[in-house]
């Protein structure tokens, strides 16, 4: 293909190359040459020795075409191949402008015979040039030429205005105008201006990380039902996995081309469930299958990954007095551990003559995270039992018996009450008892442990979970994990002096000299009661006997010795099964002449079988909405005192 001066196209490439490479001197030169031929006659001879070099290198136009058709025939290849950038529809539209306004121009010169080269010599308008400077390397030079054909098209007929390095110069204008042009730079004025550059081709799809601490209990698909992940990646461009299972891989939620919201219409954070499934599974009785079972491995390791729950367990004589403290934070949320634990079990000795004030004031103070799973009475003895509202469905029926302890069964101050259920494939046996009191009847307190641990009849309706180690005569042997808490009174066998004394010599509970006189720390270590309990280290003082809203021991004339009474013990089937984290009492509590004592475990929980009495999610439900309900009261009063102090003004008078 030919231009309009008669040059091949791949020619006026090279001469572009040569061009920016530095032979734009030898071109000038030959022409000169050409020139000064003409004068001298056009004549042909060879140049005399000494004549200019203008005048030595003169090639007629014959001789420089057959030059560039043999250079055309072998171009020299690029050293790295680059990708071209397609020109945009502002471009070309610009590069036809271009070429409109050097037609005209040269149509308005008489002494110009090329468009191209008077372009090059006279001040167009052109684009800015405050883009990157033209490559120096041919590779560079090359594709920068090639990406602007138009502005560089040059005649070898043309005339020449400037010299050799004002051409050089105008063509490095040339390409680095058009480096800025495609850059993104627009023309300035009124010329044309480039759109912003779009990309080719759709963005890949944006992943959505959805994992969090929050929701550790939700959206894993159980392992029956894995034909599910492949249906919902295929149609939906999701790929479900457990935010609670230790193995996340952190894939949220996948958008495809399906709307977003049809996706939220599809999805919750909730597990996706199948309506044949709904049709054939009841949640109620579980499934006996392994991999589908409610209180399965899968099921647990979706809530506890380590298989490891909190319990809270507390004990407190409340001397039977009628008031309740004002604020139970302090007891039930101590401020050491940085979260509330999965289960509270709270036993009182001498309760208060409203129990159901006493419910209500717990279920206010735990908030509506928890439910009562479960309360029950003898007597004065309460135990009450929460547990998180998410949990109550992984709970087996709950049972409990009692034990009265003194002679007249109608008086039932002293005794024992149980309770006991099982948790996924974790049996659970709670026990809060009143012993007989007294500083020297430790006979007596050894024969109400015997009583209760003969007498109490559980469990009654839900099986065993390892009955080859169970005994008929010791309750404490048939559950996985047993905790019995109370006031078992047992005394310090020591004078009240010494103790004072003692007491007063440690003032940061370095309490170790005072356990040598605790008899139920001895008792235990004979192996006459509590066998196979144990008990975590005691780093408090004694929780009895107080004057009542007062932090000094008993100021009356019975003197009575500062002792550990109120106490925690615990056993399991399973070695290391329970961890003791804190144990301690509650100083902020002045209401008894007892301080409530409290412990806090972390309990292994292991898996069970659905073929047991489940609980079906019963929970007390009129005390929550009377909890919740005072709760938030509470919080409105504190609201408008505080507004009320704000808007208030006080005046003193002096």
């Amino acid at each position: 293909m030919s231009t309009p001066n008669g040059f091949p196209q791949h020619s006026r490439v090279c001469l572009t190359r040569s061009m920016e490479g530095g032979a734009v001197q030898d071109l000038q030169a030959k022409k000169a040459g050409k020139a000064a031929k003409k004068e001298a006659g056009g004549d042909g001879a060879p140049p005399k020795i000494g004549t200019p070099i203008t005048e030595t290198l003169k090639l007629l136009p014959e001789e420089l075409k057959a030059n560039m058709k043999i250079k055309s025939i072998t171009p020299r290849p690029p050293r790295k191949p680059r990708l071209e950038r397609a020109a945009s529809l502002d471009e070309k539209s610009w590069r036809k402008w271009r070429r409109f306004r050097t037609s005209q121009e040269s149509l308005t010169d008489p002494n110009e015979t090329s468009s191209s080269n008077g372009s090059l010599q006279e001040a167009s308008p052109s684009p800015p040039t405050r883009g990157r400077a033209s490559p120096c390397n041919p590779c560079c030079q090359q594709d920068s030429l090639h990406s602007s054909p138009d502005a560089l098209e040059a005649s070898p007929g043309g005339k020449s205005r400037g010299g050799a390095s004002d051409l050089g110069k105008r063509a490095s204008e040339i390409s680095s105008a058009f480096g800025g042009l495609l850059r993104g730079k627009g023309f300035a004025g009124g010329k044309p201006r480039l759109s912003q550059i779009m990309p080719a081709r759709p963005l890949p799809p944006m992943e959505l990380n959805v994992a969090s601490h929050s929701l550790r209990t939700a959206n894993r698909i159980d392992s029956d039902c894995l034909d599910y992940r492949h249906y919902s990646q295929h149609k939906f461009g999701r790929v479900s996995s457990s935010l609670s299972d230790s193995r996340l891989q952190g894939n949220g939620t996948l958008y495809d081309n399906c709307s977003t919201d049809s996706m939220k219409s599809t999805f919750s954070v909730l597990t996706p469930i199948r309506a044949k499934d709904v049709r054939s599974r009841s949640y109620l009785e579980g499934s006996l299958l392994a991999s589908g079972a409610l209180m399965g491995a899968e099921e647990l390791s979706r809530y506890f990954p380590n298989r490891n729950m909190g319990i809270f367990v507390a004990t407190w004589n409340m001397q039977g007095q009628k008031e309740l403290p004002v604020n139970l934070d302090d007891f039930l949320l101590p401020t050491d551990p940085d979260f509330a634990q999965d289960m509270y079990v709270i036993g009182v000795q001498e309760g208060c003559p409203d129990r159901r004030e006493w419910e209500i004031r717990l279920q206010e103070t735990l908030g509506p995270h928890y439910v009562l799973l479960h309360s029950a009475a003898h007597g004065v003895l309460y135990m009450s039992v929460f547990i998180r509202r998410d949990l109550i469905w992984f709970c087996s029926e709950v049972e409990y018996a009692t034990v009265t302890t003194r002679i007249v069964s109608q008086i039932k101050t002293k005794g024992a009450l149980g309770i006991s259920f099982t948790f996924f494939g974790t049996s659970f046996l709670f026990i809060t008892s009143h012993f007989t009191s007294g500083d020297s009847k430790v006979n007596e307190r050894k024969l109400d442990y015997n009583k209760t641990i003969q007498a109490l009849t559980l469990p009654k309706n839900v099986p065993d979970t390892n009955p080859y180690r169970s005994s008929s005569s010791d309750v404490t042997t048939r559950f996985d994990e047993v905790f019995w808490f109370g006031d078992f009174n047992f005394r310090l066998n020591k004078d009240r002096e010494t103790v004072d004394s003692i007491l007063n010599q440690n003032p940061d509970t370095d309490v170790s000299k005072l356990l040598v006189y605790d008899q139920l720390t001895s008792e235990m270590s004979r192996g006459s009661i509590f066998k196979g309990f144990q008990e975590a280290d005691i780093h408090f003082r004694p929780s009895y006997k107080f004057d009542i809203g007062k932090d000094s021991y008993d100021t009356t004339s019975k003197q009575r010795t500062p002792s550990y009474t109120d106490r925690v013990v615990f056993r399991s089937r399973y070695k290391d099964d329970i961890q003791a984290v804190k144990y301690s009492s509650c100083p902020v509590i002045k209401t008894s002449d007892h301080r409530p004592v409290f412990a806090l475990f972390r309990v292994k929980v292991r898996p069970g079988r659905d073929n047991i009495p489940l609980a079906a999610g019963l929970f007390d439900r009129d005390l929550y909405l009377i909890g919740i309900r005072r709760r938030a009261t509470r919080e409105l009063l504190r609201r408008r005192e505080q507004k009320d102090q704000r808007s208030s003004s006080i005046c003193s008078i002096s």
